[in-house]
């Protein structure tokens, strides 16, 4: 057995990324997964930078609130 990091491609990309460097994104509804995307990390930078864009206001928030991206 190889002590090799595993490899496996982004799903937005195709480029093999190590298990230590890949993100997944999971989108759930009522706790039902819905989709689940395996990113290198400039694919997950892409993905952010696209979601503050599509479900934020697209600039800074000036009644105090702070929208947060949680990542696990």
């Amino acid at each position: 057995m190889s002590d090799a990091p595993t490899t496996e491609p982004c799903d937005a990309c195709g480029e093999p990324t190590t298990d230590a460097l890949a993100r997944t994104v999971r989108l759930s509804v009522d706790r039902a997964n819905i989709d689940t995307q395996r990113l290198c990390p400039e694919c997950f930078a892409d993905w952010i930078q696209r979601y503050q864009a599509e479900m934020g206001d697209g600039g800074d928030s000036t009644d105090g609130s702070d929208s947060e991206i949680i990542v696990d």
